[in-house]
């Protein structure tokens, strides 16, 4: 759960001075799109180079929507989350694929800082607007949207039983799992993150809006306080449990260790997973935490359960945060020795997770825990080996509780304004 776990524009519409009626005629999704690449909000937004997210300028800018492989995985993590798994309800497979035009055309005006389609407002009196509206006013935030595919999209009922990935494999219970169904799988998935818990939330809003009739939330998580970073010269986040988290995370910039490690390549993606060549895979997972149980536990219990100290973060016998830990010196079944690529042949996964709280259970307990997310080329040699390991023999396991789990195989990236998510696999 901890870091080791990987120790692991100004914006303007072509036809923004349209009559409103056009929306009648067309819909929103017809409303034409001219994204710039300037500024927007007031901050000027850096482009991706080739393989490596640059860095935006400051956190009311735009991350650029198009390039090789989707945003918000190697991208400079942001301050919040929403997450939201989809179920499909219609069965018609053009039906679908005119959802996901729709869904790119929404995110790269949204990611951009521009409304949907006509806006919030100045349409029909008579129509719903195309816009709800929450984020006018609003910069960008470095909003990144992501989407998935599980395992069910492939079930059949469009025509994708044969484009399954063999890497797309239903996660094994683990010792220890208690999952509820109701927060666990999903059709297809959408991360938005963003440095404002207003855009993001307004970016699912307004997706699962346009998916009405087409698709149905399955679940959701809002996130705040990120627990792992992709920018190692930055402060690393602590967890709920007052820890540093995704001290030896993949950086957003280790573009050798991104292609050996999280994008799926050619030689990867060969045959029924072609379509997937410079995606990748998530999993999902809400991790309960038993914070009240930990406040009560000895610090030196705690930094022997980690093994780091909860100071500097340094591992156990070192002296700063980022000197090679010696897992000898852990106890054997600490988080840290465990959870390390050297005790699980090298297994190595991007993180990116969130704490939550979502209220109180109803005995006077917080609802809160961790939101993680990991991205990785194979599953089944990244996040299986280590939870394998985590689970059955990790001393934190005391104070933790898996509850909800989902795995989604991750397209590329949209490459210019004619491409969409998902088109190489319904090509």
């Amino acid at each position: 759960m901890s870091e080791e776990i990987q120790e692991t524009q100004g914006t303007t519409s072509a036809d923004e001075t349209a009559a409103p009626s056009r929306r009648k005629v067309i819909g929103w999704g017809g409303a034409g799109l001219a994204l710039g690449a300037a500024t927007v909000g007031g901050g000027v937004a850096l482009s991706r180079d080739g393989d490596t997210p640059v860095p935006v300028a400051d956190s009311g800018s735009a991350v650029p929507f198009h390039g090789p492989h989707q945003a918000g995985i190697a991208t400079a993590v942001q301050d919040r989350l929403h997450f939201a798994a989809f179920d499909v309800k219609t069965k018609d497979r053009a039906e679908l694929v005119q959802l996901l035009k729709d869904w790119t055309r929404a995110a790269e005006r949204m990611t951009a800082g521009a409304e949907v389609g006509e806006g919030a407002y100045g349409g029909l009196p008579e129509a719903p607007p195309d816009d709800t509206g929450e984020a006018l006013g609003l910069k960008p935030s470095r909003l990144t949207l992501t989407i998935g595919f599980g395992p069910s999209l492939f079930d059949g009922r469009f025509g994708l039983k044969d484009k399954r990935p063999g890497a797309l494999v239903e996660l094994p219970k683990f010792p220890g799992d208690n999952l509820d169904p109701v927060c666990s799988g999903g059709d297809l998935c959408v991360q938005a993150c963003a440095d404002d818990p207003q855009v993001a939330v307004h970016a699912i809003r307004n997706l699962a809006r346009i998916g009405f009739g087409k698709v149905a939330v399955r679940w959701s998580q809002l996130g705040f306080g990120k627990t792992s970073s992709t920018t190692p010269d930055a402060q690393t986040p602590r967890n709920l449990f007052g820890f540093k988290d995704g001290t030896r995370n993949i950086a957003g910039t280790e573009t050798e260790r991104l292609a050996k490690h999280v994008w799926v390549s050619g030689k990867d993606a060969e045959g029924a997973a072609a379509w997937l060549d410079g995606g990748s895979y998530l999993v999902a997972r809400r991790i309960r935490m038993n914070v009240e149980t930990w406040d009560r536990t000895p610090l030196a219990e705690q930094e022997d359960i980690f093994g780091r100290d909860k100071r500097e973060g340094a591992p156990a016998g070192k002296a700063k945060e980022h000197d090679e830990p010696f897992l000898k010196a852990m106890k054997p079944d600490s988080h840290v020795r465990l959870a390390h690529p050297d005790s699980n042949a090298g297994a190595t996964i991007l993180r990116r997770g969130y704490s939550f709280t979502d209220g109180t259970d109803g005995l006077g307990r917080l609802e809160a825990g961790l939101f993680f997310l990991a991205y990785q080329k194979d599953v089944r040699t990244g996040f299986i080996p280590v939870q394998t390991s985590l689970s059955r023999a990790d001393v934190l396991n005391e104070y933790i509780q898996h509850v909800g789990s989902a795995l989604f195989a991750i397209p590329p990236g949209v490459r210019d304004k004619d491409d969409w998510w998902g088109r190489a696999l319904f090509a």
